[in-house]
């Protein structure tokens, strides 16, 4: 058994020793007998020359002095940016600014001594309102009231942070929908 071992680990020896590709070889060696490596030569580097910055006592065009410099130049000049004045932030809110419009409705209108109220249902409430008073949670005014719809003027903020007015319309709920809900 260990003769028969010994006799296949020779002829596996020998069939690695093969020159089967000594054609493909000798070729390989024929192409390749003039050919050397060659790296081209690396580019000379220039010395780096620093460029003096001039400019440090200039404003910076992108900073944010200078936008708001921009700013309040517009707002003084204009009454606010875009024309339009920022809404006061310390005047007390009314009760139907707590809803935002689309879940108020109007339900119908009442007049007292010449006097156009509005009936605004929001929740489980109604509340009347006139020209004046505010609505919704953009800081929506009521311009004013015919019988079957509120006009409005709201204030919105834009991506920049300028304000910007807005004409919306309440429309009165129709007698049938107001009875569903």
């Amino acid at each position: 058994m260990r003769n028969l071992a010994i006799i296949t680990a020779v002829l596996f020896l020998a069939a690695c020793s093969g020159d089967e590709h000594q054609d493909l070889k000798e070729e390989l060696k024929n192409l390749t007998k003039d050919m050397r490596g060659r790296i081209e030569p690396l580019s000379v580097v220039k010395p780096y020359e620093p460029v003096p910055y001039r400019a440090l006592d200039l404003p910076d065009p992108f900073g944010p002095a200078k936008i708001e410099l921009a700013m309040a130049v517009a707002a003084k000049s204009k009454g606010g940016v875009n024309g339009v004045k920022a809404p006061n932030a310390t005047r007390p809110k009314e009760p139907l600014e707590a809803y935002p419009l689309e879940s108020l409705k109007m339900v119908g209108t009442l007049s007292q001594k010449g006097v156009t109220y509005a009936l605004v249902r929001a929740a489980s409430s109604v509340h009347r309102v006139k020209a004046g008073n505010y609505l919704g949670q953009n800081f929506g005014v009521i311009t004013g009231i015919t019988d079957n719809q509120i006009d409005l003027k709201e204030l919105v903020q834009d991506a920049s942070g300028d304000w910007t007015e807005r004409k919306i319309a309440l429309q009165i709920v129709e007698a049938e929908a107001a009875k569903g809900k």
